[in-house]
């Protein structure tokens, strides 16, 4: 159970350096225009906002991986950050999205059930 604890917390930050690369770096690009849903002015408009944003989903996927690098003694580490990464996805999808419920803390969500078993 613990491997598919790692496995599930390794890809919620997986996601989360993506989250970083979508919001720092191609936000005002096709991609990031795609994803989001923006016009070019929109993403102009929003640009620091969202590389700021980027840049706290950079936090969570290092916290991840930092507690996933102290193995069973990071437990509560790994177990932090993922609620912090439920509490974000639960928060966006009250005001952004309700896609970000399935995203962002359906996969936190399972990581967090999974560490418990473990």
């Amino acid at each position: 159970m613990t491997f598919a604890a790692d496995a599930v917390i390794a890809l919620v930050a997986l996601l989360h350096v993506y989250f970083l690369a979508l919001e720092m770096f191609w936000w005002d690009k096709p991609l990031g225009l795609r994803v989001f849903g923006m016009t070019p002015e929109q993403a102009r408009a929003t640009k620091a906002l969202a590389a700021n944003q980027g840049l706290y989903n950079g936090f969570l996927a290092a916290g991840l991986l930092w507690g996933l690098s102290q193995g069973a003694a990071g437990a509560q580490i790994k177990a932090f950050f993922l609620l912090c990464v439920l509490a974000a996805g639960v928060y966006g999808a009250a005001t952004a999205s309700l896609k970000i419920l399935y995203i962002q803390a359906l996969p936190a969500a399972i990581g967090l059930a999974l560490l418990w078993l473990a």
